[in-house]
């Protein structure tokens, strides 16, 4: 994919230099008292360590002070600067409009505190100048991050993503972080899409983007709390929550076209994941063999350990669960060349299934050697399971071929990406 590195400029200033790479919007609302500190430390680090043309957007938004006095007075001394009057309060709302009606190609958002060290902002949009990722995001929560803040902030903070974790299946750590980048021709196709218009807003864009098959670069930053922040968390949280009440019932029922994001704007999968892999019957059964092998190995051991603690039939459950789990995900990764998170739980799931056959399969063997012989001897007893769980494994190889890592028709991706374009 083209990127803007071949045209990259020798010094800063955005005026001699055409249109702006980089579209830096920070939000304001009710900000006079810290707005010209912040936004004058931002343009001379702009102008001193960003070599890329740039703008700064002050989106002033419902502010009832001299926030956009304070704002158009800097705009007036400092290059680079514009000011965009939003009438109604609300971050998401003054995001939105800004990065819509912007002409830069990689579009930024940080809080006007200026929380995150600037020394971040080059790692966060080059890979989006590059073409790597579609979106880049700060995270306060990654081990090598370094974060100052009072302990109910951080109790917050890694509760929200907890949360979010597990009701919208998102993986990324924080997506609060006031420190974010997103490709244009990216924001263009999901702005649309979301609705909140306050501090949910990052969220459901995050969230969408995620489903939409698109790459986000999570980048560990240093983050100082701002000790004068007036985000209400009360309602911030209600609001939050009834954000993500909303998203699930919207992903649930398919209002979201996430299959058609996935489809128009979403990173192809690779042709070959792993190469010199053969999708070949011979080739798939020699690896399968293997896996199971390793796996019968395993389970015997299981079941043996747990025999005399939990009983046969328990022991032989929680055996064959465990390996079950372990050899869909080997023979999804190395027999069948599956690699990435796409269709990984629903395979998990249909594997589950299979379990399921297997299970019945060696419990009823178990059950008809007891029903013959109440104590039967260990050795006897393993050997039938040996014989159970092979004709198990054959029918798992012939469920897993053509049922669960069934392979389908891809289309071949186009010839050109329009939605690309703007980065050439």
């Amino acid at each position: 994919m083209p990127s803007l590195l071949d045209e990259r400029p020798g010094s800063a200033g955005t005026a001699a230099r055409g249109s702006p790479v980089l579209d830096v919007v920070v939000p304001v609302h009710d900000e006079e008292g810290d707005l010209e500190r912040c936004l004058r430390r931002l343009h001379a680090h702009l102008t001193e360590a960003v070599p890329y043309p740039f703008r700064i957007t002050v989106a002033e938004n419902g502010s009832t002070d001299r926030t956009l006095e304070v704002a158009h007075r800097l705009a007036a001394e400092l290059p680079d600067v514009e000011v965009l009057t939003v009438p109604d309060a609300g971050r998401g709302r003054a995001l939105r409009t800004a990065w819509l009606g912007s002409d830069a190609p990689v579009l930024v958002y940080m809080d006007v505190d200026l929380s995150t060290d600037l020394a971040a902002l080059l790692p966060l949009v080059a890979p989006l100048i590059t073409g790597h990722s579609d979106v880049a995001i700060g995270t306060r929560l990654a081990r090598s991050s370094r974060v100052v803040r009072g302990l109910k902030r951080e109790a917050i903070s890694r509760g929200y993503n907890l949360l979010l974790r597990r009701t919208l299946a998102t993986s990324l750590s924080d997506v609060q972080c006031g420190f974010k980048a997103i490709r244009a021709d990216v924001a263009a196709r999901l702005l649309p899409l979301v609705e909140d218009s306050g501090w949910f807003f990052d969220t459901e864009l995050l969230v969408l983007a995620e489903r939409a098959g698109l790459r986000i670069h999570e980048l560990p930053v240093d983050w100082v709390d701002d000790p004068d922040s007036r985000v209400d968390v009360l309602a911030t949280a209600k609001a939050d929550l009834a954000g993500i009440a909303r998203m699930m019932r919207a992903l649930a029922t398919g209002r979201l076209p996430v299959a058609e994001l996935r489809a128009q704007i979403g990173r192809r999968p690779l042709p070959n994941p792993v190469p010199g892999v053969s999708a070949g019957l011979a080739a798939q059964l020699v690896r399968f063999t293997l896996i199971g092998g390793a796996s019968t190995v395993a389970y015997l051991l299981l079941f043996l350990l747990l025999r005399d603690m939990t009983g046969a039939q328990a022991a032989n459950l929680v055996a064959l669960l465990v390996t079950a789990v372990a050899n869909t995900a080997a023979n999804r990764r190395i027999t069948f060349g599956i690699r990435g998170p796409d269709g990984a739980a629903r395979h998990h799931v249909q594997g589950l299934l299979v379990f399921v056959l297997g299970l019945a399969l060696t419990s009823g063997t178990l059950a008809l050697l007891h029903a013959v012989d109440p104590a039967p001897a260990t050795a006897l007893e393993s050997a039938l399971l040996l014989a159970a769980n092979a004709a198990a494994t054959l029918l798992r190889f012939l469920l897993l071929r053509g049922w669960v890592f069934r392979t389908a028709a891809v289309p071949a991706p186009p010839s050109a990406r329009p939605s690309r374009e703007s980065l050439r």
